[in-house]
């Protein structure tokens, strides 16, 4: 019992993956090798050839296996998983969606194995995903052992479905504040890279472009708030399914170049280095890394109070928190924040002290290294 614990990060994915992806693999590549041995398996869809999961796998030197599915009940799948785990003698498997839970529960039925799963969410609207998938994945959790939420609002979801509470705890996202870092000596450098003139006031947005992340709704709020501040600028890294509709909202809005799509950016870090403020303007979130990395990188935040953000900042303090859905306060907040630009570093800097201390990351691996003992020790005693 003395050996490193050997874990199994079990996740479905496309294109360049999400949030989860980063903590996925640099909680991997942060762990320490004398308490934890993981190994990371991503199950991808035939056609999904997608390099970036790979590469950030590389970069950090982790252990990284990706399966192909080439449907979506093919069974070969579970043979390909269940052979790794044997290989790497596995311990226990680490779930992120519904996909691997089920995964995830036939190995430790079968295999003996121990499963654990994070619930990021349920994101999905489709009535597939609403009436069957979800409701099946939440019972399903509620069978498990062990359930880590990334925020309250997923744990009292958990708690609701049938899931004892006894066996959730929540788990915030954490940032590798070393990482994050702003050098205030870049940022014209990266304003140029971006074509941004010195005046212009630049508001940024990062995330896949998709309903839940409302990138529709914060078009609208920009356009509003040019009316009173022409020298503002809107920029949306990320792509997805809605990327056509935003455009052409945009473009119907008669923003022009006022309102740019930068696609899929690698250089994450210029990206945040030309911003003057950061908007989140989703209608549902898990514990959402874009805005730990905006408050490591001293980009003052606005947000929607969803989800786990509320438990990240707090609301006049490290930023501003505005409900859900609401165009009209989403402008209203942007045009005081670009009214008094010279009173935002304040919050700046309080959100920067906040994710070097009770947000950082080596905190949150700590606290996961401790429940993968814990999960170990239930298992044998």
């Amino acid at each position: 019992m003395n050996r490193p614990i050997r874990v199994l990060e079990l996740r479905c994915a496309d294109g360049p993956g999400g949030g989860p992806e980063k903590t996925i693999i640099h909680g991997a590549a942060r762990a320490d090798g004398e308490r934890l041995a993981i190994t990371v398996c991503y199950i991808r869809e035939k056609d999904d050839t997608d390099p970036t999961i790979r590469e950030r796998a590389a970069v950090c030197g982790i252990d990284l296996h990706e399966v192909v599915q080439r449907h979506a009940f093919d069974l070969s799948v579970y043979h390909k998983v269940r052979k790794l785990c044997r290989s790497r003698e596995i311990e226990i498997v680490h779930a992120h969606d519904y996909k691997t839970d089920l995964l995830a529960w036939a190995l430790a039925r079968l295999e003996g194995l121990t499963p654990l799963a994070t619930a990021h969410g349920w994101t999905g609207h489709s009535l597939r995903e609403r009436r069957m998938l979800y409701p099946a994945d939440k019972y399903l959790l509620s069978r498990y052992p062990m359930v880590l939420a990334v925020s309250s609002e997923i744990a009292r979801e958990l708690i609701r479905s049938g899931t004892s509470p006894g066996t959730v705890r929540v788990l915030l996202n954490g940032i590798d504040h070393q990482h994050f870092r702003c050098d205030h000596d870049r940022v014209q450098e990266c304003r140029r890279l971006l074509g941004i003139p010195p005046e212009v006031f630049v508001i940024g947005s990062v995330g896949r472009i998709e309903s839940q992340k409302r990138f529709d709704l914060l078009i609208q709020a920009f356009a509003a708030v040019r009316r009173s501040h022409p020298d503002a600028m809107l920029l949306i890294a990320g792509s997805g399914s809605l990327l056509g509709n935003c455009k052409k909202l945009a473009s119907d809005l008669g923003l022009g170049r006022a309102c740019r799509f930068l696609g899929h950016f690698e250089a994450i870090m210029d990206f945040y280095h030309s911003l003057d403020l950061f908007v989140q303007s989703s209608d549902y979130e898990g514990t959402p890394n874009v805005v730990l990395e905006a408050m490591a990188m001293e980009v003052p935040v606005i947000a929607t109070a969803v989800g786990g953000t509320a438990e990240l900042l707090h609301d006049g303090i490290h930023g501003w928190l505005i409900p859900p859905g609401d165009a009209t306060r989403l402008a209203s907040a942007i045009s005081d924040a670009v009214g008094q630009r010279g009173g935002l570093a304040a919050r700046a800097r309080e959100a920067r002290r906040r994710v070097e201390t009770d947000l950082s990351f080596d905190q949150r691996c700590q606290s996961l290294a401790e429940i993968y003992q814990e999960v170990r020790i239930r298992k044998t005693s």
